[in-house]
């Protein structure tokens, strides 16, 4: 990054991009990339290509020309470490040193940077805590602008055709690994995240209702719904079979409680 004998303040933008589905992009989010002129993206491995090819789809499509695509390897990840907050926040920082690099290298004077982020970046998504380690870092002065995204909870509803609670009713929107954690009456309605185990299966009753859909408005979509007794066999078994066939799933289910 170009610069007299201080770094310029430099513009970050979070665009979310909604579940995947072509038709889920908001016009606000397709005007933010269309004002960008560097686009960051953590490389994955060939497994998630598909994911960067759908992002690489969307700047085909609405970025300006000029633009430029920077690939960041993403450093490596510990997927079931005895501490799984520090192993995320050890994995944080190292992310945080690879952008930071990338950043001073790609980006000009007066350019901006952006990265696409899943569904919507406000919602178990890592970016925008990365943005304020690198806002924190000495010699980067960095002016961050966040595009809401559609989330995948409110395409998981939309997909089944249903409202995620009762008349009056609250909704806990939680993870998988934190699912059995669920106090009593926070239980009526929960939007569960990031559970690549089924954690339904173990702490649902076989009367409860689940809606699970995968790889919300894409070409791969699937939907399940009804009695957990019923279809959690079917659920697992789909979402194996999904991830076989495209290498990535990326899941959401409503439990509701009967």
């Amino acid at each position: 990054m170009a610069g007299g004998a201080a770094d310029p303040t430099i513009t970050l933008r979070v665009i979310g991009i909604g579940p995947g589905g072509p038709g889920q992009i908001t016009l606000d989010a397709i005007d933010a990339i269309a004002a960008t002129d560097v686009f960051f993206l953590l490389d994955k491995g060939s497994r998630l290509a598909q994911l960067t090819q759908v992002r690489q789809d969307f700047l085909d499509r609405y970025a300006r020309d000029s633009h430029r695509v920077v690939t960041v390897t993403d450093p490596p990840r510990d997927r079931d470490p005895a501490d799984y907050r520090a192993e995320v926040s050890r994995w944080h920082v190292a992310r945080v040193d690879a952008l930071e690099a990338a950043i001073r290298e790609s980006l000009r004077d007066g350019e901006s940077g952006a990265f696409l982020v899943w569904g919507d970046p406000a919602l178990y998504d890592s970016t925008l805590r990365l943005t304020d380690r690198l806002a924190a870092r000495a010699g980067l002065a960095v002016n961050v602008e966040v595009v809401p995204g559609v989330t995948s909870a409110s395409a998981l509803t939309a997909a089944h055709g249903i409202v995620a609670h009762d008349i009056g009713e609250p909704v806990l929107l939680t993870t998988g690994r934190r699912l059995a954690q669920t106090p009593p009456g926070a239980d009526l309605n929960q939007i569960v995240m990031l559970d690549s185990h089924a954690a339904f299966a173990e702490t649902a009753r076989d009367d409860d209702e689940v809606y699970w859909g995968a790889n919300l408005g894409t070409a791969e979509q699937v939907l399940i719904s009804g009695r957990v007794g019923d279809v959690a066999d079917q659920i697992v078994a789909a979402r194996a079979r999904l991830r076989e066939q495209t290498g990535w799933v990326m899941d959401i289910y409503l439990l509701r409680r009967r």
